[in-house]
């Protein structure tokens, strides 16, 4: 199932994608949900055509945890070599944006750049979660934009400023369910720019898996319902400009289409 988060009227929702194509090309209609998607929950049969609502992004999280250099092409790419341990680091919730939302280019950097990763969204509270406990703890997966500054990056030890400005994580256009920890662990993974591919990897060629890093993140803290983990980037990452359009394409999932402007 792909649950959606969506304003109508002044009104923000979730609900049940049903339906063939892109948020685009039309034909989606959205079951609004009674209550909130985490636990147990019922459609409520009254439907709106995608076309008319305002998608939001698909959760709020309380924190998203993000991954770095967690596929060795692109640890190459950067002149850096792949960690030990994987490096985790935060991005704040200010940093998350919605499907056609825009990226703001940030007025401290002249580096922009594209990352496009599958993002896994909780779906209980949880710590210390065994391996095997993995999936019960996995609401979803949805496309995540972990965009980034990169001289800010180069030049600052920590990567707080350089990942977690205003308008950093666009995450979207839905959260799909329907997808097991295996299936998750070998999909296409693609960035375009203006339609031109930069980025095709698959998750298979991530060095930690999605097991491996919900059990190294929850050794650590608490992840909440709607918490988000972003699992790392493919190579091809590269600059971004206002005025440009980047879409991440994640195979049974959708795509997450933003457009960079000047933060004004």
């Amino acid at each position: 199932m792909r649950i959606a988060r969506f304003s109508i009227d002044g009104n923000v929702a979730f609900g049940a994608v049903e339906g063939e194509g892109t948020v685009e090309s039309g034909g989606l209609v959205l079951d609004i949900i009674k209550g909130i998607p985490y636990t147990d929950f019922e459609l409520s049969g009254t439907k709106v055509p995608l076309s008319k609502v305002r998608l939001l992004p698909p959760v709020l999280p309380n924190k998203v945890v993000a991954i770095g250099r967690n596929y060795a092409e692109h640890a190459a790419e950067l002149g850096n070599e792949v960690p030990d341990a994987p490096v985790a680091f935060f991005k704040p919730t200010t940093s998350v944006t919605g499907p056609g939302d825009a990226i703001e280019y940030p007025s401290f950097s002249d580096e922009l750049h594209h990352e496009a990763e599958l993002a896994v969204v909780i779906g209980r509270m949880c710590r210390e979660v065994p391996r095997e406990r993995v999936r019960d703890v996995i609401f979803g997966y949805t496309c995540a934009n972990d965009v980034t500054a990169r001289d800010v990056q180069r030049r600052e030890n920590q990567w707080a400023r350089a990942k977690g400005f205003d308008t950093s994580c666009p995450l979207g256009p839905w959260v799909e369910t329907g997808l097991s920890v295996e299936q998750a662990g070998d999909l296409t993974v693609q960035a375009t720019v203006n339609g031109e591919q930069r980025q095709l990897g698959r998750t298979s060629d991530m060095i930690r898996s999605i097991e491996d890093l919900v059990v190294h993140i929850t050794e650590a803290m608490t992840l909440l319902p709607g918490d988000v983990i972003l699992t790392g980037t493919p190579a091809g990452v590269g600059p971004l400009n206002v005025g440009d359009e980047v879409a991440v394409t994640i195979e049974g999932i959708g795509t997450l289409t933003n457009k960079v402007i000047k933060r004004g």
